[in-house]
């Protein structure tokens, strides 16, 4: 596996790159890459930088080239962690293959169906643009009128910020709604919709909530990791127990 082996380390530390450089190299094949990212992987054991007398992170060649194999085997090939660092280990003692086996982590694979079935995977909750909608914009690129956002944000399925300012996900969610409602679902039976949703955060809150008090420069990527995982996790499982019911409903 070329991207695990680490031949001449030593010497290309002392020409290494900074994180910030790493980052640079990274960006242009895994753009939501971040130096958090980097940072995580490091700490998890999955690169191995050097370091100056000073104490600042120094990258080899194959250090870039590992954190590559990393970044393409969770995009492309959805490995945990865990599996990715098996093989890089495996890679380090010259056991290895080239490349990770395209599968479907375990944790994701719905039952009786040998596809992921758009089951969402933790790369799914990285956070986006930190997008602003006024209410007009809303309005317009979902499609609803005043009366309409007025029953969503009354019943919670909308929730504007103290300025007034509507996030990103509020378009989907709008125009959500506003299918359902083509089949007599109104913003006043989703209720229900927003109190589940309300109990999985506030799960997800409890267990990551002492992982951010860490004091160390890396607890908050770890965290920012775990709960993504979580979140993932959490939406996979509420869709295959809907999709079981449904099959109840359907009598199949």
């Amino acid at each position: 596996m070329t991207a695990a082996g680490q031949p001449g380390r030593d010497q290309a530390r002392r020409d290494g790159m900074s994180i910030g450089a790493v980052l640079a190299q990274l960006r242009g094949d895994f753009p939501d890459v971040t130096i958090s990212k980097i940072r995580f992987l490091e700490a998890e054991g999955l690169v191995r930088p050097g370091r100056t007398p000073s104490g600042y992170r120094q990258f080899a060649p194959a250090d870039v080239e590992r954190l590559r194999f990393v970044l393409s085997a969770q995009r492309d090939h959805y490995l945990p962690l865990k599996v990715i660092k098996e093989q890089l280990d495996a890679a380090d003692a010259g056991t290895a293959p080239d490349e990770p086996a395209p599968r479907l982590p375990r944790r994701l694979v719905p039952l009786g169906d040998p596809s992921s079935g758009g089951l969402p995977v933790a790369a799914d909750f990285e956070p986006g643009p930190d997008a602003r909608l006024t209410q007009e914009d809303l309005l317009e690129q979902a499609g609803i009128d005043e009366q309409v956002l007025g029953q969503l944000c009354q019943y919670g399925l909308l929730r504007p910020g103290p300025a007034g300012f509507f996030g990103p996900e509020a378009v989907p969610i709008a125009r959500t709604a506003r299918a359902l409602t083509e089949f007599g679902i109104e913003p006043r039976h989703l209720r229900a919709f927003r109190a589940a949703a309300d109990r999985e955060v506030g799960l997800l809150e409890q267990i990551v909530t002492p992982m951010y008090r860490h004091r160390d420069t890396d607890a908050k990527a770890r965290a920012d990791e775990v709960v993504r995982e979580l979140a993932a996790l959490s939406v996979t499982l509420h869709t295959l127990l809907v999709k079981a019911g449904i099959r109840g409903v359907a009598g199949g």
